[in-house]
């Protein structure tokens, strides 16, 4: 019996393709070269709660780490930019802008970052690993005074082109 041939398509299930897999359920990194460039943007949110104590603290900007908004701000931005070195088969993007900003609640930090770009690829993945980083950078600069912190709801709130 010959072997089978090897195509690059991508392998299917119950009729949808899969585009990151190829026919032989392998990995792959969509070929994006054909599509036209286009102006996109995306919203990603999450949350991280704190305890009362430490919000108080943050509020007052007396977090023995100092100012964590600010850091985990430019956490966000950094890792926003170094996306495709998180998300394997992410395709590298020339980011236009990333903003990361930050709403303190009564219950712990809501983070919103916003990504926008021109190219051929959506920005949501950039999106949502700057709301991640902001989110673990808050952990980090918080845990010496609050064990009790949980990141959750971490969504893409967003996602347009034009």
């Amino acid at each position: 019996m010959p072997a089978p041939k090897k195509s690059n398509a991508p392998a299917k299930a119950k009729g949808k393709a899969f585009s990151h897999l190829d026919t032989q359920g392998r990995a792959r990194m969509v070929n994006v070269a054909a599509k036209p460039d286009q102006r996109r943007r995306a919203v990603a949110e999450g949350f991280i709660a704190l305890s009362p104590a430490t919000l108080k603290l943050l509020k007052a900007q007396a977090l023995p780490k100092g100012d964590v908004l600010t850091v985990a701000q430019i956490a966000g931005i950094q890792a926003a930019k170094r996306t495709s070195e998180w998300i394997p088969l992410c395709h590298p993007l020339p980011l236009h802008e990333v903003a990361v900003e930050f709403e303190v609640t009564a219950k712990g930090v809501r983070i919103v970052a916003a990504a926008e770009t021109t190219g051929k690829t959506g920005v949501e993945m950039e999106a949502l690993v700057a709301v991640s980083a902001a989110a673990l950078a808050l952990y980090d600069m918080c845990k010496a005074v609050d064990q009790t912190m949980v990141i959750e709801g971490i969504f893409v709130a967003e996602k347009t082109k034009w």
